[in-house]
């Protein structure tokens, strides 16, 4: 009673961070006694030294005692089955190696006891409170569906699929399934035929570039300044230096519009790489016999990353499914997760 009344004092600072394919994101929320007093949002890109994601973090633990750092799990061996009885559960998976919990005495969630604490290794520096499943996640944010008929429930993120099927609150069946990403590396060839990889490729795709990184010295300028006075390409020398600019520039706009084509045709594939995978697990469900396997009429994804109509297109025509998109933004409901999880501890 008396750790309620100092924690009443104090303002809460959940801090919630998002790993997603070519950046950090953190969400957070300082709440006060009447409420939510400021949310701020904070992306890093991978490419950034760590410290930075630390001193952010650490400034917003200064504000108060009683902060909170979450994560969604990402460990590739989590998964979530049908039951919570101990003489059942090796029927599903061998659960030895992994940390569980139990939903309401109705189904359980899994992960990698190693994988947790390589997170929590990796993120020490500021503590880590709370790790939540997806599973989890996708059971909260549709708490208005699992309730009803028979339904198949997906989170989509940038590296991965959880996949759910509920029906009155029971859990039927769960997957977590990986999302590859082939254009990684982007490999091309300029006219001597010299093979260049560019590793970065895609942040430079998403973030662009930035004018104040660039570096110009005194000389670099003076040429930039000579190159904008065309009046004197005069000579033999400056037009062929003129003309081999011009052949650039060409080179230039090329690669672009090939970067271009690249990041459409990654989405499109990606999309299609998550249907297959979504066709997959459905497969799955219908043909393992340990599992209770109902007809599926509809789909309900919550989608964090964007997905293209393909997606939509492809489980309408190919799996005959009705077809319900929401957007979610994974840090703020990991944040009400977070909330859930203090007011019963408290």
């Amino acid at each position: 009673m008396f750790g309620k009344i100092i924690a009443s004092l104090y303002d809460k600072v959940f801090i919630n961070i998002v790993s997603q394919y070519t950046k950090t994101v953190l969400y957070i929320e300082v709440v006060g006694s009447k409420g939510v007093k400021s949310r701020v949002y904070k992306e890093f890109s991978h490419t950034q030294p760590f410290h930075d994601i630390v001193h952010f973090v650490q400034e917003y633990q200064r504000i108060s005692p009683f902060s909170y750092v979450s994560f969604l799990d990402a460990s590739d061996m989590q998964g979530a089955l049908p039951t919570c009885d101990k003489e059942r559960l090796s029927y599903y998976y061998d659960l030895s190696t992994s940390l569980v919990q139990c939903y309401e005495n109705r189904w359980l969630y899994y992960t990698s006891k190693s994988d947790i604490e390589a997170l929590k290794k990796s993120y020490e520096t500021f503590g880590v409170d709370f790790v939540f499943s997806p599973f989890l996640l996708v059971h909260n944010f549709f708490q208005d569906k699992v309730g009803g008929d028979v339904g198949l429930y997906v989170l989509i993120e940038h590296h991965a699929i959880s996949l759910t099927i509920f029906k009155e609150n029971q859990l039927l069946f769960a997957k977590y399934l990986e999302v590859e990403h082939p254009g990684d590396v982007i490999h091309f060839e300029d006219e001597e035929g010299l093979n260049i990889e560019d590793e970065e490729s895609l942040e430079d795709l998403d973030e662009g570039i930035d004018l104040e990184d660039i570096e110009i010295d005194d000389d670099e300028i003076e040429t930039l300044e000579d190159f904008g006075d065309i009046e004197d390409l005069d000579s033999v020398e400056d037009i062929e230096d003129f003309a081999e600019h011009q052949d650039e520039q060409e080179e230039l706009l090329e690669y672009e519009e090939m970067e271009v084509e690249q990041k459409v045709h990654d989405t499109t594939s990606e999309d299609y790489q998550r249907f297959s995978l979504i066709e997959k697990g459905v497969g799955t469900f219908y043909s393992d016999t340990r599992y209770e396997s109902e007809f599926l009429e509809n789909i309900y994804i919550a989608d964090s990353v964007g997905v293209s109509a393909d997606l939509r297109k492809y489980l309408e025509e190919e799996m005959f499914l009705n077809v319900y998109i929401r957007k979610i933004d994974i840090g703020a409901e990991i944040c009400e997760l977070a909330k859930e999880e203090l007011q019963h501890a408290l």
